[in-house]
């Protein structure tokens, strides 16, 4: 076994920690910055190196014994090793640094977190467990450090064998009002328990635009059906859809994205079932959701409904095509993975709406988005980390803009 000794640097995105040897960049994963590790090398590239670490010879002052048995093996948690409050840290750093690099000097990082542990509503499951890291390899899971009580007590009461076969989507938490058909119940299960039945026909919902092409037959079983209370207002939606895994910290996101926002109208743009404006209608006299998939806008309909809103079935490039001097006096941007598509981004740079509200799950593409917009006038007044994955190296952001 050929082992060098290293000492690690910074946290870099992905949660792996960078070293060097000889001048090549080397990723160490279940590291800490500042650690003497005995390390091998497992992968080499043209320009870096990937290791593992073989012995730790000076540990980090913040190293910890991880809370989980699966940890490491399990392919979720990998900042478990690291105790919480420098976790914070680090996932700000790496924010941060995202920034910089597009030539972005952001104002302190203001962070939203919540619990440690115990937080998450969300999982997806595979033949009963946890896909392991790196490989489809099945976990067997008795318990999730990181789940809700309500997600626990649901594993503990179906063993494996009791699981449903393939892929299954859990969703569970104490803020959940109705879960499966059922008021009272917190646990949602999808995956060879339901039959799919259609949902209302389409025409039921007046206020959405593209109406025929876009939303002809959505599918809806009762039995996948969640209804969360977030902030007061309740929330339906479907369990094998998107929804946040961590509700805690999305309520204080909530509140921190509806700050200071004033005026008549708002866009919400990748809106999905319509999460953040059911708040945001109470602030303008009348919110635009766009968003591309049918199913979360026929939740959003419901979720909005009674409020002066209108819901629009396009993709975000195309509605930016067909509404280029549409006017707004906020806009919420959430955009998937990639960040905002070119049109969007293009649009919103010449829009001169004064408020801009960016939310993201990549910090790269956030990042380079932003940069565009102060390229245009607008000034990053604040920038949050949303912590909703504590010990992992997941990063979510909020991004407050205004024009100048």
């Amino acid at each position: 076994m050929n082992t060098q000794t290293i000492i690690t640097d910074k946290c870099v995105f992905g949660g792996n920690c960078l070293s060097k040897i000889n001048g090549k960049a080397v990723f160490v994963p279940f590291a800490v910055p500042g650690e003497t590790l005995e390390v091998e090398i497992t992968q080499s590239k043209r320009d870096y190196d990937s290791a593992e670490i073989r012995n730790i010879i000076k540990p980090s002052e913040h190293r910890v014994k991880p809370e989980c048995p699966y940890y490491g093996t399990c392919g979720g948690c990998n900042m478990m090793h690291i105790d919480s409050e420098y976790q914070k840290e680090l996932r700000a750093e790496m924010l941060k640094d995202a920034f910089v690099r597009n030539g972005i000097t952001p104002p302190e990082i203001q962070v939203v977190c919540g619990e440690n542990f115990g937080y998450r509503s969300r999982f997806q499951l595979s033949d009963g467990g946890l896909s392991a890291r790196g490989t489809n390899t099945v976990i067997p899971i008795e318990r999730c450090a990181v789940a809700e009580n309500c997600i626990n007590e649901w594993l503990l009461s179906f063993p494996m064998e009791k699981r449903p076969s393939g892929r299954c989507h859990i969703f569970g938490s104490g803020k959940v009002i109705s879960a499966g058909g059922k008021s009272g119940c917190s646990v949602s299960v999808s995956g060879g328990f339901e039959k799919n039945v259609s949902v209302q026909p389409f025409k039921k919902f007046k206020n959405m635009k593209q109406v025929k092409k876009h939303y002809a037959g959505t599918v809806l079983s009762e039995k996948t059906l969640v209804t969360v209370e977030l902030l007061g207002k309740k929330i339906t939606f479907d369990a094998r859809g998107f929804f946040q895994s961590n509700l805690g910290v999305l309520e204080k996101a909530i509140l921190e994205i509806c700050r200071g926002l004033c005026g008549s109208t708002v866009l919400d743009m990748y809106a999905g079932c319509g999460t953040f404006s059911v708040f945001l209608s109470d602030i303008f006299e009348k919110t635009t959701l766009v968003e591309h998939n049918r199913d979360a806008l026929v939740f959003a309909e419901q979720n909005l409904s009674g409020k002066n809103h209108e819901s629009i079935g396009l993709s975000g490039a195309k509605w930016a095509a067909a509404n280029r001097n549409a006017y707004f006096d906020a806009a919420v941007i959430d955009p998937p993975r990639s960040g905002m598509e070119k049109e969007v981004l293009e649009y919103l740079c010449r829009s001169g709406i004064p408020q801009i509200r960016s939310v993201s799950c990549d910090p790269a593409t956030q990042a380079r988005d932003t940069a565009a917009l102060v390229q245009s006038g607008y000034v990053l007044k604040r920038l949050y980390l949303l912590d909703f994955y504590p010990n992992t190296s997941h990063i979510e952001s909020l991004a407050v803009l205004e024009k100048e």
